[in-house]
């Protein structure tokens, strides 16, 4: 397991800017909320680790809309 902090960019399901975010490189899937740092509305943040330890970053609005 590689524990640290990785920078991911992700674009915001509200405002539609590109921001960049800190991702906890736990080696596990994890599901959580944060603030955009542009417009400040909650960004809901899935992190998913594939069979090939691969980290794949979803973001969706709090309503559900991607």
């Amino acid at each position: 397991m590689n524990a640290g902090l990785i920078e991911a960019t992700v674009q915001c399901p509200y405002c539609w800017e590109q921001i960049d975010v800190m991702i906890d490189d736990c080696g596990e899937s994890q599901q959580y909320i944060e603030d955009c740092q542009v417009c400040c509305r909650p960004i809901n943040f899935t992190i998913e680790i594939d069979d090939n330890q691969q980290r794949h970053v979803h973001v969706s609005s709090d309503d559900g809309a991607d």
